[in-house]
């Protein structure tokens, strides 16, 4: 029998809903595990042991007919998402002293579902560059990726079955590669982002970290209100898939493209037509326009901070946002024009196929923390507000994880999820004992 820790969301939840496991002894379970863990990889920003007993004990309190499809599990969320329960502190001293007046919208729709928030996970500072103090749960040596890092590694330790992150690049798929699980990020908009540090509008994205495609869609499911089925669909016949198999922006190393190939290989044997692509000359500007829009949004929405403290900002952000701030409202607007046309493009280039395949980061996590490596293979997903998805399909030469990343048409969540799973049950891949 799995230990508590290990089980799965769904597992978890069965168990919880019928009756056959305690939320306070679940909670037990998982704080025995973070105590055992964490020392070596600092997942958590705060977490509050009794806050969490306090939690899980008033949930178990609950009669049957109060339970959401939630009840009882736990769920590490991003600490620039607002807890009101929880301080916020966005992976900056600029937050010391910030307390939030409510629950982000996300966090009140887990816990109308009968989940709760175990505690807030590490971000780097305001969900850019500059890393938290995380470390890859695989080996301590590396980055578990960014910003959501905390996240990540918390849910490949098997500390929570899942956890909330957000994306405005690579945020969510990176580090869920680096660290071996699925990382989910939906259409830009499916879970609400009011109660989130803002960074860029146009491009910033609610998604979740699990250890399965059937965990990701029943968090994901009551976050986003009808927009994400609770399971994921089943395909009618093998995938009709895309693959590209890198980006002309990036170099992908021999690691990554050989975990890739076999990973092509294995879902071509089992039925799947895999269509090797070239990306559209429309869209090879992809990393220019998107990073315009980041940098000039963010300059914007964070412009009052640097006017109180632009001081307790590190190097790495305020060269960004002065970045940034060159892009004057007519670069700006040009961008965002430049991005609807490439949503045309990309939309009618993968029209006849189910998902496209590409990698999730150019390698498995790089040696080292002071950074979080590459997102530039998930900028194209990230631009285009498209459903994206990994899935942990190998391991580099070093035995850390490598990810292959699915992505679908803005809306087409319920079908990426129905291509993952389908996937993801011919790709299997043993995360952390």
């Amino acid at each position: 029998m799995k230990a508590l820790h290990a089980l799965s969301l769904v597992d978890a939840a069965g168990r919880l809903a019928r009756g056959e496991l305690a939320a306070a002894d679940y909670a037990g379970a998982l704080l025995a595990r973070v105590a055992a863990t964490d020392a070596a990889i600092g997942a958590w920003a705060c977490l509050d042991v009794g806050h969490v007993k306090r939690a899980a004990g008033a949930l178990g309190a609950r009669d049957a007919g109060g339970r959401g499809p939630l009840h009882g599990i736990p769920v590490g969320v991003k600490d620039i998402v607002d807890t009101f329960a929880l301080p916020t502190r966005m992976g900056s001293p600029a937050f010391d002293d910030y307390e939030a007046d409510a629950d982000a919208e996300c966090v009140a729709r887990l816990c109308s579902a009968g989940g709760y928030v175990f505690g807030k996970t590490v971000t780097t500072e305001l969900a850019f560059m500059h890393p938290g103090k995380t470390r890859n749960p695989w080996n301590e040596r590396h980055t578990p990726g960014g910003s959501s890092q905390g996240s990540a590694a918390a849910v490949a330790a098997s500390q929570v079955p899942g956890a909330l992150g957000t994306q405005t690049n690579g945020s969510i798929i990176r580090p869920a590669a680096y660290c071996g699980v699925v990382g989910f990020k939906p259409t830009l908009g499916a879970i609400p982002f009011r109660g989130t540090s803002l960074f860029s509008e146009t491009l910033d994205t609610l998604g979740t970290f699990t250890r399965s495609v059937a965990d990701a869609a029943f968090l994901a499911a009551p976050l986003a209100d009808g927009a994400i089925p609770s399971t994921p669909p089943a395909l009618p016949r093998a995938p009709r898939i895309a693959c590209l198999s890198a980006f002309p922006w990036v170099a992908v190393e021999r690691s990554m493209s050989a975990a890739l190939d076999a990973a092509v290989a294995r879902l071509a044997e089992s039925g799947a037509e895999v269509v090797a692509v070239a990306l559209p000359d429309a869209l090879e500007q992809t990393v220019k326009v998107q990073r315009a829009i980041m940098l000039g949004e963010a300059a914007r929405n964070l412009a009052a901070l640097r006017a109180r403290a632009d001081s307790l900002l590190s190097p790495t952000l305020r060269d960004a946002l002065d970045e940034g701030a060159r892009v004057d409202a007519g670069a700006l607007a040009h961008a965002l024009a430049s991005r609807r046309a490439m949503i045309a493009v990309a939309l009618d280039w993968l029209a006849n196929f189910d998902a496209l395949l590409v990698p999730s980061a150019p390698a498995g996590a790089p040696e080292g923390l002071q950074k979080t490596g590459d997102p530039s293979c998930c900028t194209l997903a990230s631009l285009l507000g498209a459903p994206a998805i990994t899935l942990p399909v190998g391991r580099d030469g070093s035995g850390l994880p490598l990810g292959a990343q699915l992505v679908a048409a803005p809306g087409a969540d319920a079908q990426l999820l129905a291509v993952a799973a389908w996937c993801e049950a011919r790709l299997p891949f043993d995360g952390i004992e």
